[in-house]
């Protein structure tokens, strides 16, 4: 999702153009002295504000999530270096960001007179939204980075040096409250989607959970849930639909329009694509997500009296089959069925069997574990022209939020639960209160609940790309990404070593370790599956991620982040 400019917006004026140099007074803003003067212009200059390429997401080909084939990213290879494209992409972008929302609240006064107070309280709320969620990426990524809430002048620009993280989270929060002081609660339904009360809480609740700062998180994400505004969307799995609009569980979002050609990127939807619906189906759920879905009796599947191996999607929790295509089933006009011996399957369309190209029998590049994502994924994918809202936070998230961080603090009471539960329930369909019809939480044991929150996080978040930064302020990165990844052995082998031995799809139950994380590596030793992909993360440098090397080169101020 690059390079995609959102559907509402199009009138932006401002064009983002490649830069070595950190751009923080950038021409696209406006060179004239009396740009800022009126609405339309305010308005264009915000709007590209909210251009997606500024709204950074991590990858979660970068996690124990998703494997493409035996490839690795610069992630989980550890070979990410400053001069990494999503190294300089993510700086560069931020900071051009930034200098917008500098330039903005630097001239709204300019429009005194010509626009009424609360319109220019409302777009200066925009502006300090904007510019919070810009340095909550930044020092989630990288520690310390410059931080200015001014428009520097050019000769002053490349000598500033970097700022602590600490300082910053402090300006980081006092731009979500000015926001969320500013900001109206909603806008009129016919109204473009733009950052609100509800939304800067939300994202304040985040930054503060993601810096281990839990009362801040806590009172945010309450304090967002007490407005009244957002509600879990009946359906899970509809929720995550192009054709599911505006929905009132996204807190954040922007949208996106074929019509204007605001859309995905084609390559992604062709990574995701199965074979046989005319995709590379190279982007796929690893071992370690399956495993992870608990079964519907809120039980692991090594702990589960319901779990089977021969039908490892039968009695899990229902976002499983909501997220990863069950086998036998249609999907994309197809049956998906990755077994090696089903070299033809039937065509839903025509009605004949063609084919399988999502048997790896037939097809090498099928997927390399048998697992497709479905999550979000309908036929109208494979026109390769999709147009889902991009949701940047939503309310579920808000929920765990809250329930996650008065569990840090040993506050676990009955409002945790119900936040908790609202959030499984809805995945069964029904409300919290019906406790019989699904595995309500109730452990009070903290280190037993902060377990179960984690994994309700990875079953609820997965393709959200959400699962990188839980790892990373976990500490869960330095166990979780040197575990390598697995997958089914090529067909020959596949045949030999699992099928002619009854042991299909998978071989047994895998092993889980104390922090509730499958473990196959028995398997390997026992020859009964393959290692895709080593995996290597160095707990002494890679929780940050190294400055790009060409602001180093201009700026003799900055300083690297240890070990690149």
């Amino acid at each position: 999702m690059k390079n995609i400019i959102i559907a509402s917006l199009f009138l932006s004026l401002f064009v983002v153009t490649a830069c070595t140099k950190l751009d923080l007074n950038p021409l696209s803003s406006g060179s004239s002295t009396s740009w800022y003067s009126n609405e339309t212009e305010i308005t264009m200059a915000l709007n590209d504000c909210y251009n997606e390429i500024f709204w950074f997401k991590d990858d979660d080909f970068n996690t124990d999530d998703q494997i493409q084939r035996a490839l690795q990213s610069e992630v989980s290879g550890n070979t990410i270096t400053g001069q990494s494209a999503t190294i300089t992409n993510l700086w560069l972008n931020s900071y051009k960001s930034i200098s917008r929302t500098n330039t903005i609240l630097a001239s709204l006064s300019r429009a005194a007179g010509t626009i009424s107070a609360d319109r220019l309280d409302q777009y200066a709320g925009e502006a300090h939204f904007v510019r919070a969620c810009r340095y909550a990426d930044l020092i989630t990524h990288f520690g310390d980075v410059i931080y200015t809430t001014r428009v520097l002048p050019l000769d002053s620009a490349f000598l500033v040096s970097r700022t602590s993280k600490t300082v910053i989270l402090k300006g980081i929060y006092e731009d979500f409250d000015y926001a969320a002081s500013k900001l109206p609660a909603s806008y009129p339904a016919a109204a473009i989607q733009r950052a609100t009360k509800g939304a800067a809480l939300a994202m304040k609740a985040r930054i503060a959970l993601y810096m281990s700062d839990f009362t801040t998180a806590r009172d945010a994400a309450k304090e967002c849930m007490n407005l009244g505004v957002y509600t879990l969307a009946s359906d899970w799995s509809t929720y995550f639909l192009a054709s599911t609009r505006n929905s009132s569980e996204s807190v954040f979002l922007m949208p996106r329009s074929v019509a204007l050609n605001a859309i995905f990127d084609d390559y992604y939807v062709r990574q995701t694509l199965t074979r046989n619906a005319g995709g590379f189906g190279n982007q796929n759920p690893s071992w370690d997500l399956f495993s992870s879905f608990l079964c519907n009796d809120g039980l692991t599947i090594e702990k589960s009296p319901l779990y089977d191996p021969r039908n490892p999607f039968k009695n899990r929790d229902p976002r499983l089959t909501k997220t990863i295509v069950e086998f036998g089933t249609p999907h994309l006009g197809f049956i998906y069925q990755p077994h090696p011996d089903s070299t033809l399957v039937m065509n839903l369309n025509s009605g004949k069997l063609v084919l399988n190209k999502d048997s790896r029998t037939n097809s090498q590049y099928a997927s390399y574990t048998g697992l497709t994502f479905k999550k979000g994924v309908d036929a109208s994918w494979t026109t390769l022209r999709i147009d889902p809202d991009n949701v940047i936070i939503r309310y579920a998230d808000v929920l765990l939020i809250y329930a996650e961080a008065m569990i840090e603090m040993n506050s676990i009471d009955q409002s945790v639960f119900d936040a908790m539960n609202m959030v499984r329930a809805r995945a069964y369909g029904v409300d919290k209160s019906a406790t019989s019809s699904y595995p309500a939480i109730t452990e009070t044991e903290q280190s037993k609940l902060r377990r179960i929150l984690r994994l309700e996080r990875r079953m609820e978040f997965a393709t959200e790309n959400r699962r990188y930064m839980d790892l990373i302020r976990w500490k869960m990165a330095e166990v979780v990404l040197n575990k390598p990844s697995y997958g089914m052995f090529d067909p020959a082998d596949l045949k030999t070593k699992i099928i002619s031995k009854g042991l299909w799809f998978f071989p047994g139950i895998p092993a889980f370790d104390n922090q509730g994380l499958p473990d196959f590596s028995a398997w390997y030793t026992a020859g009964l599956v393959k290692l895709l992909t080593p995996k290597t993360f160095d707990k002494s440098r890679q929780y940050l991620w190294p400055l790009p090397t060409t602001e180093l080169l201009v700026n003799k101020n900055l300083t690297q982040n240890p070990g690149y």
